[in-house]
């Protein structure tokens, strides 16, 4: 369906106080910045600022939904004889082949990061943010194999397939911060994921494989 006129200008309202903000915090730092700042800066009222966003971290961490349900994507999306894990481990080398903003390999990222790695109550956001992930997988995968609520092993096999893709975030983080560039990165991460796939046990690498009997 096509998005209306005012869902339009009601994207393009919340992106614009997002993008205000995100300025404001990576040249000041988190912490420094009000949301009385941030409205004044943005020409709207703190009251707007809050309508679109419950919380001062949401205007920094705006796209943690996507994050959220990425890994369940990806396994819901796997194809006929792939299990979860190694359409993970599929998607993951995609997106760090071809140097995806998504994965945080673009310039200017290491700013972003900076900016988490200074602030106590970012760092607690993108914790929570890391366990909805692996929460919403676990969900997924009950879903996908009609495992009991009793059996252990969704829960078991989204912690390892969570470990694939918060460790791979970590590491293009801190490469990133180091001083690393987009595409230098991208070629180091992709070992890593060779590496990281030979420490998962073939129990982990062959569950829940799409049209298995």
């Amino acid at each position: 369906m096509a998005e209306g006129l005012r869902e339009r200008k009601k994207r393009q309202t919340r992106q614009y106080i997002s993008d205000v903000a995100t300025g404001l915090f990576i040249e000041r730092g988190f912490d420094a910045v009000t949301v009385a700042e941030i409205a004044d800066a943005a020409n709207v009222s703190v009251n707007t600022v809050y309508n679109y966003f419950p919380a001062k971290e949401d205007l920094f961490l705006d796209r943690s939904k996507g994050v959220v349900d990425r890994l369940s994507r990806w396994v819901r999306g796997r194809g006929d004889g792939e299990s979860a894990a190694r359409a993970v481990l599929r998607e993951l080398r995609e997106e760090v082949e071809s140097v995806s903003p998504r994965m945080g390999l673009m310039d200017g990222y290491a700013r972003f990061m900076t900016v988490i790695h200074d602030s106590p109550a970012l760092r607690s956001r993108l914790w929570a943010i890391g366990q909805e992930v692996v929460d919403n997988l676990e969900r997924t995968l009950r879903e996908e194999t009609g495992a009991h609520g009793d059996d252990p092993m969704p829960t078991l096999i989204a912690g390892q397939v969570n470990w694939l893709h918060q460790t791979v975030m970590a590491e293009i983080g801190r490469r990133m911060m180091a001083g690393g560039r987009p595409a230098e990165v991208s070629r180091e991460v992709l070992l890593l994921l060779d590496e990281m796939e030979e420490l998962l046990s073939e129990k982990v690498l062959n569950y829940a494989v799409r049209g298995a009997a």
